[in-house]
């Protein structure tokens, strides 16, 4: 027996949870459950991250939780439950299988079977933002070595798991090299340890564009939280519905298994809702906790339903549809086809006693750190920046001389153009003129400086290389 954490949610949640159990526990699953609440009631009661302390004690001790849908309620001051969960229990990569069920729920992509990997704590959903000037906010991007190589070695040992032959990576690391190249560098790090499995590497754009277009290239896609998160949305939905898919969010300790749809309020209490992605959650479970008969056992059985044309309202389609059922009836006909499998659709078979090597991640020998300046970011409502540069070379000493002003990333000064816009926020950089600053003293000095100037500096960024290599953007133009 495995003890579980359950939360039957808000709107729908309750009705397909209880589908969801009935039909594993049909196939024989072998689960104690622990049922918590969370979501608008919790919510509601004044406690604004929707969940209440003594259920994080029985998630982190049963270490995995089932979670239907919930609401979160309109207004501010809310926290998003699924953002809290992954980040407070380490649930560093999500998992998205999106495969089309053609010819029976539609799909302009017969061929498309593609998992998702998406890396869950790090990248701008960091939610790191600051209002810095009147014209300028930032969101900080903060991608890290232990991120980027536990999602990466994740993906690479599902694929090796679930037999599956290519691994792709998504950046845009043509433009935010430091960032999205470090993801890159440590996915053919990686790929390098796997040479039985095919590995490639797509800028996000035209990687994004083809999945859309032509997803059956794809196998195993690993990408970083934002660009997954789009991703993962644009594939469940060309392969059929978002309604269908399930997820698995996986942490060191503990994991989380969800719908990937909202709680539809507007749904609930009426048994039409489909409870599809609730369920393909739950045999990612199942896979999870080793009780893969059963796993494979439910979705053979769910795809053998869905290739009957027993649907909910969400897929059915006069002319492939036979049998327009509610939750209730749905969940039955799968217990019903329990032990059978699919004649057309391709069924599963799931490696027993399959585990992923997942080692922890070990601390690499600290690099050389040099300082070799400084970026000073400045509030100043002009337009010429040669004003600002005039300015600013006012605070210059021997050894500390302003070398570039940018604005939004654009060089501006020296030699730049009249016709670039600029904003109310600057980028200033200074540098040593002969030989490189032994300490950050130097810094302090400058930023007395421009204090003595009234120059508003909001913010300050050092300038490092790592083992001579520079471990900043050298900015457009430079």
């Amino acid at each position: 027996m495995t003890r579980i954490t359950v939360a039957k949610g808000d709107g729908i949640g309750p009705e397909i949870m209880d589908a969801t159990l009935e039909i594993i526990k049909a196939a024989g699953a072998q689960l104690t459950i622990d049922e918590i609440e969370v979501g608008e009631k919790v919510y509601l009661s004044g406690n604004t991250s929707g969940i209440a302390a003594e259920s994080w004690d029985i998630i982190r001790k049963n270490k995995v939780f089932l979670k239907a849908p919930i609401t979160t309620p309109q207004g501010g001051g809310y926290k998003s439950l699924n953002v809290t969960t992954r980040k407070f229990l380490g649930l560093y990569s999500n998992v998205r299988p999106c495969m089309s069920l053609h010819p029976f729920v539609e799909t302009k992509h017969p061929k498309m079977d593609i998992v998702i990997i998406r890396e869950n704590e790090e990248d701008l959903y960091a939610g790191i933002e600051h209002q810095q000037t009147d014209e300028v906010v930032q969101c900080l991007k903060l991608i890290s070595r232990p991120g980027c190589e536990k999602i990466i070695r994740y993906a690479f040992e599902y694929a090796k798991v679930y037999g599956r032959k290519k691994v792709t990576c998504f950046t845009k690391d043509n433009i935010m090299k430091q960032t999205d190249g470090l993801f890159h560098q440590v996915f053919d790090e990686i790929a390098a340890e796997y040479p039985e499995i095919e590995n490639e590497h797509w800028i996000i754009d035209i990687g994004a564009a083809k999945m859309a277009d032509t997803p059956e290239v794809f196998d195993v896609i690993v990408t970083l939280n934002l660009y997954g998160d789009v991703l993962s949305d644009v594939a469940a939905q060309i392969a059929g519905s978002v309604g269908l898919a399930g997820s698995a969010n996986i942490g060191e300790e503990c994991a989380m298994f969800e719908a990937i749809h909202g709680s539809a309020p507007r749904r609930a209490g009426q048994n039409v809702a489909n409870p599809s992605g609730l369920l393909e959650g739950a045999v990612m479970m199942l896979n999870h906790i080793g009780q893969t008969e059963v796993a494979e056992k439910v979705q053979n059985a769910w795809l053998k339903t869905i290739e009957d044309g027993i649907h909910t309202y969400d897929i059915y389609k006069e002319g492939v549809s036979k049998e327009k059922v509610g939750t209730k009836e749905f969940s039955q006909a799968v217990i019903a086809n329990l032990g059978q499998k699919p004649k057309l659709l391709l069924e599963v078979s799931y490696a027993k006693d399959a585990v992923l090597n997942l080692p922890k991640y070990e601390k690499k020998p600290a690099k050389n750190k040099t300082l070799v300046g400084v970026d000073l970011f400045v509030h100043w409502n002009g337009t010429n920046p040669n004003e600002l540069a005039a300015k600013l070379q006012s605070i210059n000493t021997d050894n500390k001389q302003l070398t570039m002003i940018t604005n939004r990333g654009i060089k501006v000064w020296p030699d730049g153009f009249e016709e670039t816009y600029c904003t109310d926020h600057w980028r200033c950089r200074f540098k040593p003129t002969n030989e490189k600053w032994s300490d950050q003293n130097q810094i302090i000095n400058l930023l007395s400086r421009a204090l003595d100037a009234k120059i508003d500096v909001i913010k300050t960024e050092n300038l490092y290389e790592f083992d001579g290599k520079p471990g900043y953007s050298l900015g457009q133009g430079q």
